[in-house]
């Protein structure tokens, strides 16, 4: 469907990997130790597993793509090392299931200092943690910290003869969510190009888009283009949501067939290398907008550009509801949803009836990526925007089929548009610039 050249798939370099640890390293206290626990296969039915998606921290640690691993991080006043538990090679295991890297293989793959068996955990890890004064681990990580309580409870049983148990226990998820934040050049490069993939994927569907169809053929022309240009797994369960089902937030049925004059509302993004891209797109099931849908699509499309057209250092998603939420409430004022003094209907937040999710969130190696929003009292996101943060704006109005409140031509019409945007130290730049938006780009795209 698409014949644009992409350039070369981007890959993190290994050096990537290696200088986030540094910036864990240098957070740390001295004498400490800091765990962390890859993902483990989750199984789908009876002995087959669901695709494997890494625990994203340990990822972001490592690069690493094996389950079932753990990253020890040891600082002390003379020395920093990193050090890799992981399944060992075994011929027999990998002729069924895959091939593994193995201890040697990773220690200088990965620039790793030292990397051991998964069987020698339990010798090694309390050696180490003989003397240390401090243990950073995520404490929602439920099975590493019963390991890690294992380890503590070993060399708490060995103080008689002489060695010394760690005494503090501190979180490291906010140190590592406020590390995964800031987005480096290589990391805003390959979330460029996931969304750029994305886009493309977008593009396929509206082309392929008519009346008769049912959702899931849209959902697997566009699994088709992710994984035609290297992003071999979407960050998350697709929607294609026609008509009515768009009002459904995540609805991920995808099952209905779909019908002249509704709107097709596309929420899919590509997952690259570890990175996610979130688009959502609403068009026209037969190519052609009615006045209604047309209406309120260039509403919601006129509040995305002012809100992202905001975005710079020193903003807020506090602020940017501010817009939202004032250029939605005057629109459907204008459009007699709404009815009222629009002072008071603004103050009010009255949009809210139809706009009824967040304006956005962090993105990254989650779709719903780590990071403090610095909510305050009255719930508002006052964080400020830096440069190298990457976010979702998606404002959307929400018209269900039932809501006998509102006049019948709104009624089914369920609208979001969502982009992905870098903060700059200028500005912001939109990495969803290739995938069509404007009324004119998406009916001339989709001319039959």
């Amino acid at each position: 469907m698409t014949n644009q050249n992409l350039p070369g798939i981007a890959i993190l370099p290994i050096s990537e990997f290696v200088t986030h640890r540094s910036k864990l390293f240098a957070q740390m206290t001295e004498n400490s130790v800091a765990f962390f626990s890859a993902a483990s296969e989750v199984t789908r039915s009876n002995d087959t597993e669901f695709a494997f998606c890494q625990n994203k921290s340990f990822y972001y640690l490592t690069g690493f793509n094996e389950p079932d691993a753990m990253l020890m991080l040891i600082k002390q006043a003379s020395s920093e090392q990193s050090i890799l538990f992981s399944l060992p090679k075994d011929k027999k295991h990998e002729i069924w299931h895959g091939r593994r890297i193995g201890q040697e293989k990773a220690c200088q793959h990965y620039q790793l200092d030292q990397c051991f068996t998964l069987d020698e955990q339990s010798e090694l890890v309390p050696q180490y943690l003989n003397g240390i004064k401090q243990v950073y681990f995520a404490f929602d990580d439920e099975n590493l910290s019963q390991h890690v309580f294992g380890y503590l409870a070993q060399v708490r049983a060995s103080t008689r003869q002489g060695e010394k148990v760690p005494t503090q226990l501190i979180d490291v998820s906010p140190m590592i969510d406020e590390l995964r934040l800031i987005k480096s050049t290589n990391e805003i490069e390959l979330m460029r190009q996931v969304n750029t993939i994305s886009g493309l994927a977008h593009q396929r569907a509206m082309q392929i888009t008519s009346a008769g169809l049912f959702e899931y053929q849209i959902e697997n022309e566009i699994l088709h283009e992710f994984t035609h240009h290297g992003a071999r797994y979407a960050a998350y369960a697709t929607i294609v949501a026609g008509g009515d089902n768009a009002n459904i937030l995540h609805y991920t049925d995808n099952s209905a067939r779909l019908v002249n004059n509704d709107l097709l509302l596309i929420d899919a993004g590509g997952e690259l290398s570890g990175y996610a891209a979130d688009i959502t797109r609403t068009f026209p099931v037969n190519g052609k907008f009615t006045e209604p849908q047309k209406a309120l699509y260039q509403l919601v499309l006129n509040a995305k550009v002012a809100v992202i057209s905001a975005i710079k250092p020193g903003t807020t998603f506090a602020k940017l509801n501010n817009i939202a939420n004032e250029y939605l409430t005057r629109g459907l004022l204008d459009l007699g949803i709404l009815s009222g003094d629009l002072t008071e209907l603004v103050k009010e937040k009255a949009s809210k009836k139809y706009f009824i999710h967040g304006l956005g969130h962090w993105l990254g190696l989650d779709v719903h990526d780590v990071g403090d929003y610095h909510i305050n009292d009255n719930k508002e996101q006052c964080r400020e925007f830096t440069p190298g943060m990457v976010l979702t704006i998606e404002p959307g109005l929400y018209m269900p089929l039932d809501d006998m409140d509102i006049a019948e031509q709104w009624r089914g019409i369920g609208i979001r548009i969502e982009d992905n945007i870098v903060v700059t130290k200028q500005g912001c730049e939109n990495l969803t610039a290739n995938c069509p938006e404007t009324i004119t780009d998406i009916e001339t795209l989709m001319k039959r």
